[in-house]
């Protein structure tokens, strides 16, 4: 069964605590930003090295390697998109589809070792880069395709929201699977 693509316009969970979660971007501190992405992904080794890693808990729910592969994705999409807005002014982001990457990649075919090292590797890059913004960087500005405009602030908690929302996903997804 195929994926119901995601077409919510997630930039809410700037104003409201996430329901399904928890998370509640007002309260993140952006001074230990990088020390929260990096406990992220010090997670997901241990998920994906899990015998069901690749299976679906609901047919119409990724496996914990479709997460991983769509939580690499992210770290390394909002590495570049941060690196841009720190060395351009008002950068531009074109529209990143990641229901079409998930298919296009297989993201349910690919190797949950090479996955986790990959994840692991790009959230630690991103983590490293978290932790430059200094100042006035924080105030630079970027806008997405569909018109949403960020400051390296609201795109720094903006982001967090997924990484801890899909280790959220996947740990009840685990609870499922072992009913």
């Amino acid at each position: 069964m195929a994926i119901v693509p995601d077409t919510k316009n997630w930039t809410w969970v700037l104003d409201e605590t996430c329901p399904e979660c928890g998370y509640s971007a007002g309260d993140v501190d952006l001074g230990v930003i990088g020390e929260l992405v990096r406990a992220n992904v010090d997670a997901w080794p241990a998920l994906l090295a899990d015998a069901t890693a690749g299976v679906r808990p609901t047919p119409d729910q990724w496996s914990a390697l479709e997460y991983g592969c769509h939580v690499r994705d992210v770290l390394v999409l909002f590495d570049q998109r941060l690196t841009s807005m720190l060395e351009t002014d008002a950068a531009q982001f074109a529209n990143w589809d990641q229901d079409a990457t998930a298919v296009e990649q297989r993201y349910d075919l690919q190797d949950p070792a090479v996955v986790s090292g990959q994840l692991v590797a790009a959230g630690r890059a991103l983590a490293d880069r978290w932790d430059t913004v200094r100042g006035d960087q924080w105030q630079r500005t970027g806008d997405r395709s569909d018109g949403s405009r960020f400051t390296v602030e609201s795109f720094a908690r903006y982001f967090l929201h997924d990484p801890v929302h899909h280790l959220h996903d996947v740990r009840s997804g685990n609870e499922l699977l072992t009913r």
